[in-house]
């Protein structure tokens, strides 16, 4: 069997060969959120991509994953106690205006400036499309190349200007202000709040963290094996950071400790093994060191990061050796998963965005930490797993740039779990995706294929009858069927192939469609009847791959269940069948009793409304054991489905009214009584219909489209009948006017002869011939037309 390979960052190139430290088993340390805020579509990128390799490696490969995820802090918390404080409309009014005026002076230079005016929120709009209109209608500043992240910047600045001119306006208040306010109120107070109770900073924190939970909960992605948070390792990060010292490799200075890259390389080490070419890139390094790198005093060399860094007023601190401060960004990652990992990991992950600086230095401090003399490099991780980024026009999707829509606006508005998966799933982890409404489209395409497979061969097992188990029903004698279970196997080695090949899921993804996409071809063959044991085969494998991919959340491994699993399907064990078929039960009592009503004298009719037992086939499944929803209610749809197939078969050979009475109830029992349930009933010729489980949400959808449709075409329908009567209406009026009197009383004519047509124009000359010959014309149809009206209502109407 072929190895498995995987795009490891340290080793740039191709995938080369994964082997773990131990057989069986892998360690993973993931980089976690930043919990400051709601977590955007970036984020789910990342953690969702990750979970997917996470799923492959644990259910297609069967290793035991140790999975740790570190939950990093910051705060957010100035405008939380501004928003306590008991302040007049009025003086809301003012800070607003203060912090509005100021970030347009900070970050939009061109809507500022010693030359013009003071900016206030009715000048805002029309300098903005002065300024930056090209930007806004997609342009860039320079007014060459493409758009980017600059431009992006500006699109995201003026965003927060366009809410905050609006709560001016409006006199919202705080309410839309937000993005201008933070950093307003950051420079007026930050220096002047006790932070010695973090709780000023963890209150927010909490409740970011929970929201990230149930974001990634809502995804599928599965929870981590262990959880670490920066506020609980402290003490034994200030350890960690004196053993650096004490090796050498970094040096207080100024309450400060910084990393020293020229010792750590002097001692025959590695410094930016991830991004060599970004090692002097400062842009990056203050990018990475955040409010960090400000205040640097002491630092010998510029790329020298910090391990702990002295708090300044107003920021949270905790005691060290070196006088009160904070962690560095970097050391955090580095003592908690050696803490839960070890001295060496097999996967570290996280965002490309990560690399350099925040990857790099996480390797370079905890390999000096490891450090011992004379036994060479130390390898802290053996596979770095980089997620790309996640694009929109281009544009990097970043908390820094906002061009993002949180996970709970997203999941709310545009996507399901599902579908936002199946997007990620169509792109390589390690490539940059950039969302598209065609990537849409194919991902929407991709879920209707696989989602109608699953529908219809449900049914079809459904239809063969309690007696035929799936696989049980024919032979594979059948060269079509044979066929269909070659390309199964095929099919088979070549998704293991593509996941072998770097957790290549857009290749695996194209074999499943590929596979579901012939299924279809045979199922539908009228050739011969097809093999529901080699249609069932199909289906249950592709019911595999989705599950491992993490497509159904109501799933749980092995996955050898068929179709996507019944919402709660993991929770069976504790399920009330009586209680759970009550509504199938309820419907099915409904529509007998409708049908009872109706006094058909058909034996058919009759026959079935006797002898059909719903409730006894029912109890043998309950006594059986059965816990599948769908299976338990089969007896009431199939019984509902014969009554109404009957009523149909009938229908042709009773009087108008009957006729007309048991269509619209047969109608009914399709549109509605079922619909509500999730079934859908698809008629077959000559056949039963078959039993279709779908959500009912998508079925009332269809419904409301298909109202919504004759609904139109009925409207259309009136206005085309109300436009014909008007213009029969009007051809009439018209009609009713002999032709010796059509020109009468016009003021261009003066004469006219016997008949009614002009003969001298209005300033006394003679018609012009030409003009006549028209006249004459107009009054020949005009006669025709009269005679018609004379003909139609007579001379006295």
């Amino acid at each position: 069997m072929a190895s498995i390979t995987v795009h490891n960052s340290l080793k740039p190139g191709p995938p080369v060969p994964f082997v773990p430290r131990e057989e069986g088993k892998v360690s993973w340390y993931a980089c976690g959120p930043t919990t400051y805020d709601l977590s955007h579509l970036g984020h789910a990128r990342n953690y969702v991509s990750t979970d997917i390799i996470r799923r492959i490696l644990m259910h297609h490969f069967g290793f035991k994953v140790n999975f740790v995820i570190i939950i990093k802090a910051r705060r957010k918390r100035l405008l939380e106690l501004e928003k306590e404080k008991p302040y007049t409309a009025e003086q809301v009014r003012e800070l607003v205006f203060k912090a509005f005026q100021a970030y347009a002076a900070s970050n939009l230079p061109l809507l500022t400036g010693a030359d013009l005016p003071a900016l206030d929120e009715h000048s805002y709009l029309q300098r903005r499309d002065a300024a930056y209109g090209s930007v806004l209608a997609g342009g860039t500043l320079s007014g060459e190349g493409k758009p980017g992240d600059a431009e992006a910047k500006v699109k995201m600045h003026l965003s927060n200007m366009d809410s905050a001119a609006k709560s001016l306006r409006d006199g919202s208040g705080f309410d839309g202000a937000e993005e201008v306010l933070l950093p307003y109120l950051d420079s007026l107070y930050k220096e002047t709040i006790d932070t010695s109770d973090q709780t000023i900073f963890t209150d927010l924190t909490q409740a970011m963290e929970k929201a990230f939970n149930d974001d990634m909960a809502a995804l599928n992605v599965l929870p981590p094996d262990a959880v670490t948070r920066v506020t609980e390792y402290v003490p034994q990060i200030v350890a960690f950071v004196q053993k650096i010292i004490d090796k050498g490799f970094a040096y207080e200075a100024n309450g400060s400790v910084y990393f020293d890259i020229a010792a750590f390389e002097k001692a025959g080490n590695t410094y930016a093994r991830l991004r060599p070419e970004s090692r002097n890139d400062k842009a990056l390094q203050e990018e990475g060191e955040g409010s960090l790198s400000k205040s640097l005093e002491g630092k010998k060399r510029p790329g020298d990061f910090a391990l702990w860094k002295k708090s300044k007023p107003g920021e949270p601190y905790w005691p060290s050796p070196w006088g009160a401060g904070r962690p560095g960004w970097h050391i955090e990652c580095s003592v908690m998963a050696s803490d839960k990992l070890g001295q060496q990991m097999d996967i570290h992950s996280g965002g490309i965005d990560l690399a350099f600086p925040h990857h790099d230095n996480e390797l370079a401090q905890s390999e000096a930490y490891f450090h011992e003399c004379g036994k060479g490099e130390h390898t802290w991780v053996n596979y770095f797993l980089h997620m790309g980024h996640l694009s929109i026009a281009g544009s990097k999707m970043s908390k820094s740039l906002k061009n993002f829509q949180t996970i709970q606006d997203a999941l709310a508005t545009t996507y399901t779990a599902r579908n936002m998966r199946i997007v990620f799933l169509m792109g390589r982890w390690n490539d940059g995706v950039e969302i598209s409404q065609d990537m849409r489209k194919q991902a929407d395409n991709w879920e209707n294929t696989v989602d109608n497979f699953f529908t219809n061969i449900k049914a079809k097992l459904a239809a063969a009858g309690p007696t035929v188990d799936g696989i049980k029903d024919l032979s594979l004698e059948d060269s079509r069927a044979r066929g269909l279970i070659e390309e199964l196997e095929q099919a088979k080695k070549d998704v293991d192939a593509a996941l072998r090949n770097s957790f290549d899921t857009p290749g695996a993804m194209q074999v499943i469609l590929r596979l579901v996409r012939d299924a279809n071809i045979y199922m539908n063959d009228k050739s011969g009847e097809p093999s529901l044991q080699a249609l069932e085969a199909v289906a249950r494998w592709v019911t595999k791959i989705v599950g491992i991919f993490g497509l159904d959340a109501s799933a749980q491994p092995p996955y050898d269940g068929l179709g996507w699993a019944a919402a709660g399907a993991a929770s069976t064990a504790n399920l009330d069948p009586r209680a759970a078929v009550q509504p199938y039960a309820a419907a099915y009592a409904k529509v007998k009793a409708d049908v009872q009503a109706l006094n058909l004298t058909e034996a058919s009719v009759q026959n079935l409304l006797e002898q059909q037992n719903p409730e006894a086939e029912f109890a043998e499944l309950e006594k059986s054991g059965e816990r599948d929803i769908e299976k338990l209610a089969l007896p009431y749809l199939r019984a509902t489905s014969r009554l109404r197939d009957e009523l149909r078969a009938i229908a042709a050979g009773l009087e108008p009214q009957a006729k007309k009475a048991v269509l619209a109830l047969s109608d009914r029992i399709r549109d509605y009584d079922l619909t509500d349930l999730g079934v859908q009933l698809d008629d077959q010729a000559d056949k039963p219909s078959l039993i279709k489980f779908v959500p009912a949400a998508k079925l009332v959808a269809a419904r409301e489209e298909k109202a919504a449709l004759l609904a139109e075409k009925a409207r259309q329908k009136e206005e085309a009948r109300k436009a014909r009567e008007k213009a029969e209406e009007e051809k009439w009026a018209k009609a009713k006017v002999p032709p010796q009197e059509m020109f009468k009383g016009d003021a261009k004519y003066l004469e006219w002869d016997a008949d009614g047509l002009p003969t001298k124009l209005a300033d006394g000359s003679e018609v012009p011939k030409s003009q006549a010959k028209k006249l004459k014309k107009d009054w020949d149809r005009q006669k025709k037309l009269h005679d018609e009206y004379l003909a139609k209502f007579g001379a006295s109407a």
